[in-house]
């Protein structure tokens, strides 16, 4: 190999190495043009995970006066007679089932308790601007951007489809979401329809 090919093999190397340097850290307010990350509200297991506005049914077996369905508070709490206030919001059902049956052990030798989901109130997303019906979209499972838009109404006749911007809080962090509509449905880029997580606002300009 000659000294000119061995100095195109390092230039074209160098190119290719300094346009897959590490991966950008995440920052307050930062601006992405890719996929987000996987958005179900589960656990790596794949448990749901409960959250403010969800609705359970806690029973405890022979025990009447503390079977009920409750509602998770703002706070992420909830309230039961004999123990009072539990966290809830962040936990699984099989979470909160342990936590509930560890508190009524001062009570009960061997309570036996079980969580049901009756209501997933939590899993919700906001749309705004040159929309037919902007609001809160109440979702009941894995939602895509251009389903949420349907549900919504579809746009106004001023909209800007390809000016599309999706919130998302990540802890104290904000993710910023560019979509093109016309990407999505003329196939440039169907990777841009994702699947919503919940809190999500949508803004169509």
């Amino acid at each position: 190999m000659n000294r000119i090919d061995r100095a195109m093999i390092i230039v074209v190397a160098a190119s290719f190495l300094g346009g897959c340097g590490p991966a950008p850290k995440r920052v307050p307010m930062t601006t992405r043009t890719g996929q987000p990350t996987e958005v179900r509200p589960l656990t790596a297991t794949g448990d749901y995970v409960l959250a403010p506005e969800d609705v359970v049914d806690i029973n405890v077996w022979r025990n009447e006066a503390l079977t009920r369905t409750v509602f998770i508070r703002p706070d992420g709490k909830i309230s039961l007679p004999l123990i009072g206030d539990v966290l809830a919001a962040g936990l699984t059902p099989s979470q909160l089932q342990e936590a509930i049956k560890e508190r009524l052990k001062e009570y009960k030798e061997t309570p036996e308790v079980s969580v049901v989901v009756r209501d997933i109130g939590s899993f919700s997303v906001y749309i705004m601007g040159e929309i037919a019906r902007p609001g809160k979209l109440q979702l009941r499972g894995d939602t895509t951007l251009l389903q949420a838009i349907t549900q919504a109404g579809g746009f106004t006749q001023f909209a800007k489809s390809d000016k599309i911007l999706v919130l998302r809080r990540e802890g104290t962090y904000e993710t910023r979401l560019r979509v093109r509509y016309h990407d999505i449905v003329s196939g440039r880029n169907p990777a841009a329809n994702i699947i919503l997580k919940r809190g999500d606002t949508i803004v169509v300009p």
